[in-house]
């Protein structure tokens, strides 16, 4: 993380003025651990926000402009919140206005401020850096203000940006993860009525290591449009044993056994199959973890990889040679692809002893067989929205 020093050092050259009155904000992002394509089923996640994330500093202006700017691209705006939209020029600018102009519209009023961004997440590797955007924005908005904030609330906003002014379907996930993350521990999280434990993660000497193929995923929006179709359509096929039914999720392992030869589109039946065994599978990670059976943990981990390739068809060539190369080197419990798919990110857990042969001869077997560089995070959970003390 680069230092507080130098950002203030950099906002004063960019906005001018003294340090006086500025204030430091940090949203972490995401990785999740198991339970992939669950969330818009209404089933379980099982996330955990990350000690890397995005800093916001913000100091008061006494006109109504915001004075927008990110050490991540030499993009900068001065922008009004009245009437403000969604506009393709604005790029990453889109998604602080979207939650401001969200917030607003629940009555709560900003200032003029000058902003400068800081973010350590790569755009695009499905950790959560839209979500980390909009809540280290909202947040620090919200304490500037003096508004009293509600972590649950904030995350349901984000989650309504995103799909109204961004235009993009996601489930809640990221943005619960990154207000209500809680260092060393995962979230278990049912989606369709947020209900939330926090599991501790005691790693035993074993780290999260996130793998980025540095694969941008060209398909994500046609494909989850389409995963999210197909279930849509199984729900409709099993609705004739279970005519209250909305959410693939609501039936478990064994419902889903007896009733799956309602389904008589074979891809439709696989994608079902994949949420059902997934959403299991979570519950089964949770239970393990509580036992610290973290051998297991791993083996279920690698299940959700093979269950998402194979029934649901959303890894891509990169994540599965990744996974492959990760189960050939030592002190590796499981690997498997995190996110949306297509590209993005693998989240592995690997003992401490090898992680730096695991990060070297799973990065030279991917450039090998991919001509890809890949990039790695040895991760550590922590966590979810604050405000740094300078």
């Amino acid at each position: 993380m680069e230092s507080l020093t130098q950002l203030t050092e950099r906002f004063i050259d960019l906005h001018g003025g003294t340090k006086e009155g500025i204030r430091y904000f940090f949203a972490p992002g995401r990785v999740n651990l198991i339970g992939e394509h669950t969330d818009y089923n209404g089933g379980y996640v099982f996330p955990a926000a990350l000690t890397f994330g995005t800093t916001l500093l913000l100091r008061k202006r006494k006109d109504g402009e915001l004075h927008m700017a990110s050490d991540n691209s030499s993009l900068q705006r001065t922008i009004t919140l009245e009437n403000a939209t969604n506009l393709k020029e604005d790029d990453w600018i889109n998604y602080p206005k979207g939650i401001l102009v969200h917030l607003m519209k629940r009555g709560f009023n900003f200032g003029g401020y000058d902003l400068l961004y800081h973010g350590e997440i790569p755009n695009g590797a499905g950790l959560s850096s839209s979500a980390s955007l909009q809540l280290v924005t909202a947040f620090g908005f919200m304490s500037m203000e003096g508004h009293s904030i509600d972590r649950q609330q904030l995350a349901l906003i984000a989650q309504e940006s995103e799909n109204q002014f961004m235009k993009v379907n996601c489930g809640i996930m990221d943005q619960f993860t990154v207000a209500m993350g809680k260092k060393d521990h995962a979230i278990l999280l049912k989606c369709n009525d947020l209900q939330y434990d926090y599991i501790p993660f005691q790693s035993q000497g074993y780290k999260i290591v996130i793998g980025n193929t540095n694969k941008r995923r060209g398909l994500l929006d046609s494909e989850y449009n389409a995963r999210r179709s197909q279930c849509e359509q199984a729900v409709q096929y099993l609705q004739a044993a279970y005519p209250t039914m909305h959410l693939l999720a609501e039936i478990d392992l064994e419902q889903f056994e007896l009733n799956k030869h309602l389904i008589s589109d074979e891809i439709v039946r696989k994608r079902a199959q994949h949420v059902i065994e997934e959403n299991d599978r979570v519950l089964r990670s949770v239970d393990a973890l509580k036992h610290n059976n973290l051998s297991q943990f791993g083996q279920l981990m690698t299940a959700s990889h093979y269950s998402l390739k194979n029934l649901y068809e959303v890894t891509c060539r990169e994540l599965d040679v990744m996974v492959e190369a990760a189960h050939q080197c030592k002190g590796v419990l499981g690997s498997r692809m995190t996110g949306a798919g297509f590209g993005g990110c693998t989240v592995s857990l690997v003992h401490e002893d090898y992680v730096n042969d695991f990060i070297a001869n799973v990065a030279a077997a991917y450039a090998n067989q991919t001509n890809l560089r890949a990039d790695f995070y040895v991760a550590d959970i922590g966590d979810g929205v604050t405000e740094l003390q300078f």
